[in-house]
């Protein structure tokens, strides 16, 4: 029997070429690559990221030195993880509880601004903490932009206010809100009483009142 050797060669392309994508797709789908001393890549620059929100002084340059090493581990310790220096699953799920990255960071931040501007600092901070207390509730979605753009869920958002440019107190409120400041005392929605005209959010259980928001569970 004659040997089509063409066609041999073409299998032996094609059967790596199916191996191939399975794993590379199973790679991008772990998430984060453990860190370590040494480390260098997109990875490394979002730690820096969120550890200079979380006051740990390091200078974001992409690579994993004995500065971003020594913060890890003060972290670790900070939060009751092994503080090895080495940021695996563990540490990222924790980091990411208490952090935001830089694209979040802008989300919350406009909408802060678009939201609060003109509303007192405190007031301001209130509605980034409501963000994140929504992202810890079971009754609303798990990640910054999800909880931003849920349907009906901001009128800034639905009016198109959101994409106006924040300013340094919008940032700044929506970073004390990161390090844990809440003025709305775990308050998931806010509302204008002038303006509110739902029955619905008037029936919630008010918190307080800060400016011209009412804050509620």
């Amino acid at each position: 029997m004659k040997l089509n050797y063409k066609n041999i060669f073409m299998t032996l392309i094609i059967i790596p070429a199916l191996i191939l994508v399975p794993l590379q797709n199973t790679a991008e789908a772990n998430g984060p690559a453990l860190l370590k001393l040494g480390s260098s890549n997109g990875d490394v620059w979002d730690l820096q990221y969120r550890l200079t929100q979380l006051n740990y002084n390091v200078t974001i340059d992409g690579k994993y030195g004995y500065q971003t090493y020594n913060a890890v581990k003060r972290f670790q310790k900070n939060y009751g993880l092994l503080n090895d220096g080495i940021v695996g699953p563990n540490t990222w799920k924790v980091l990411k509880k208490h952090s935001l990255s830089l694209e979040e960071f802008k989300l919350l931040t406009r909408l802060v601004y678009s939201e609060s501007r003109g509303e007192p600092y405190e007031g301001q901070v209130a509605v980034a903490a409501v963000v994140l207390n929504r992202i810890d509730s079971n009754q609303f979605p798990n990640s910054v932009r999800s909880v931003i753009f849920q349907e009906r869920a901001f009128t800034a958002v639905d009016d198109g206010q959101f994409w106006l440019n924040p300013n340094q107190t919008a940032e700044k409120a929506a970073l004390d809100a990161i390090r844990g400041w809440d003025p709305a005392k775990g308050a998931l929605y806010y509302f204008n009483p002038d303006t509110a005209t739902s029955s619905w959010i008037w029936s919630r259980p008010q918190i307080k009142k800060i400016g011209k928001h009412i804050f509620a569970t």
